[in-house]
């Protein structure tokens, strides 16, 4: 199954809403191979499975950062007509006892996987912040070069939000017009 679902792709998909991490409904359908209708049909059948920390609804500003961020096309355009759900690591899991499938148990056991990967990542880039700055300190006599090094290490810790370039870009400069 880790053919078919690679952590890297889960790990895309995974959005960071009212500070907890989150799948999209639409994601986890196209996951688990089944349609985002029939997705929260089971989740609404189960709502004692699925409580407020395990799945909540998007509010409309919330689903209109996201319309805007990760391109879901609205519904002037023919898109969701319904707020997005989001489900927590805890919801991910429930829902394979929901589907009940092959598929959903493999697919749960590679989401849970990319939700604990991503969680190790996040503790080795905070311990790895924590040493250094005691190693910055440590240094804090020394030049200003050191501080700039420093500097420029913690800026590619950070997470930056990447943009990316939209059109064809060529290695070769564009010929000017001869006047």
């Amino acid at each position: 199954m880790s053919d078919l679902l690679p952590t890297a792709t889960i790990q895309q998909r995974i959005l960071f809403v009212r500070g907890k991490r989150v799948l999209l409904d639409s994601d986890l359908a196209r996951f688990y191979g089944v349609t985002t209708f029939n997705l929260n049909k089971a989740v609404a059948r189960n709502p004692d499975r699925f409580p407020e920390d395990f799945v909540f609804t998007l509010t409309p500003v919330e689903g209109d950062h996201l319309i805007f961020q990760i391109g879901i096309s609205s519904s002037a355009h023919g898109g969701r007509r319904k707020p997005a759900r989001v489900f927590t690591e805890q919801g991910v899991a429930m829902l394979a006892s929901v589907l009940r499938t092959e598929r959903a148990a493999a697919v749960s056991v590679a989401l849970i996987r990319a939700f604990v990967r991503l969680r190790e990542m996040l503790a080795d880039n905070r311990q790895l912040a924590a040493k250094l700055a005691a190693l910055e300190r440590q240094l804090a006599t020394h030049d200003g070069a050191i501080r700039e090094l420093f500097a420029a290490i913690r800026q590619l810790l950070s997470p930056a939000p990447t943009k990316r370039e939209i059109g064809f870009h060529t290695a070769l400069p564009r010929p000017r017009p001869k006047p």
